[in-house]
C-alpha cells in the first residue's frame, strides 16, 4: 500500500525507515492484501474485497479472504499484512466470545472499537518496520444505538468513523473517487440502496480498482473465483454466496450486458 498523506512525511522526516531491511536484502518482499471497501445502504453495511495477495510485483494468492467474521454482528476487513491481520482476527474472535461467556451478554459496540485499536497500537513497531502493517476497516451492528456502523484505523490505532463509505488498500483512490461521484451525483444515495444495487455497486466499484490497480484481483470466471461480500444487519453477518455474486457479475458487470 502507499505511503501517502502528512503523517507518513511526517515520520520520514523524522527519521523513520519504511521498508524491511532485512527481507530486501535477501531480495524477498512481505505479502499484503488488497482491496477492501465497506459501505452504508439501505438495510445495514456492506463490506466486500478482492481476493488477490501480492509480494511486491508478484501475485502470491488469489484466493484470499480480506473480509473476516469476528462474531455474529461485527466483520474486520483488511488491507496490508495478512499475517498479522489474521492473527488479530484470532484474537479478537477469542475475546468476544470470552466476554459473551463469561458476561452472559455481547460485548459492547465501543469495547469491541477499543479492543481493534489495542492491537493496531501493539503492533506499531512491526508496522514501522514495514514487516506487519494493517490498516482495516471494522463494521459491525450497534445494538444499543441499532444501527450498522463503519470505521477505519490508521496503522497506530487511531479510529474514526465513516459516514457513508470507508476503503482501503492499493485500488482505494480510485474507488474512493468513484463512490464520491456516484453518492453525489447519482441516481441515488448509495445508503438508500436496495442490497442487490449495494452489491452491484461493489462488484463493479473492484472491477474497476482491478482495471488500474495490479494489486487488485478481477473476477476470474473460469476458475469461478469472485470477491468475498458480507452484509451486516439487525439479524446479524450475512455472507452473499458465490451463485448471487456470479449472477450479478454476468448481468450488471460484464461489458456490452
Amino acid at each position: 500500500m502507499g505511503m501517502q498523506g502528512d503523517f507518513f512525511q511526517l515520520l520520514k522526516e523524522q527519521g523513520y525507515q519504511f521498508g524491511n531491511p532485512v527481507a530486501a536484502a535477501a531480495g524477498m518482499e512481505v505479502p499484503t492484501a488488497t482491496t477492501i471497501l465497506a459501505l452504508k445502504y439501505r438495510d445495514g453495511v456492506l463490506v466486500a474485497g478482492d481476493r488477490r495477495a501480492t509480494a511486491g510485483n508478484m501475485v502470491m494468492y488469489d484466493r484470499t479472504d480480506k473480509v473476516l467474521e469476528i462474531d455474529r454482528y461485527s466483520v474486520m476487513a483488511i488491507a496490508g499484512v495478512p499475517a498479522t491481520a489474521y492473527e488479530m482476527v484470532r484474537v479478537l474472535e477469542h475475546s468476544f466470545k470470552y466476554y459473551r461467556r463469561t458476561q452472559l451478554q455481547e460485548l459492547s459496540f465501543e469495547g469491541k472499537l477499543r479492543a481493534v485499536s489495542k492491537l493496531l497500537k501493539e503492533n506499531v513497531p512491526a508496522a514501522l518496520a514495514g514487516t506487519g502493517a494493517v490498516v482495516p476497516v471494522f463494521a459491525g451492528y450497534d445494538h444499543e444505538q441499532e444501527s450498522a456502523k463503519i470505521y477505519f484505523y490508521d496503522i497506530l490505532g487511531a479510529e474514526f468513523e465513516a459516514v457513508e463509505y470507508a476503503v482501503s488498500g492499493s485500488g482505494s483512490p480510485t474507488i474512493r473517487g468513484i463512490l464520491h461521484y456516484v453518492n453525489t451525483w447519482g441516481p441515488q444515495p448509495l445508503a438508500t440502496l436496495p442490497e442487490e444495487q449495494a452489491t452491484i455497486q461493489a462488484l463493479r466499484l473492484l472491477s474497476s480498482a482491478a482495471e488500474f490497480d495490479s494489486a487488485t484481483g478481477g473476477v476470474n470466471r473460469e476458475l469461478n473465483l469472485y470477491p468475498v461480500v458480507k452484509l451486516i444487519k439487525a439479524s446479524g453477518v450475512q455472507t452473499i454466496p458465490d451463485a448471487d455474486l456470479k449472477r450479478l457479475h454476468e448481468s450488471e458487470v460484464l461489458r456490452g450486458r
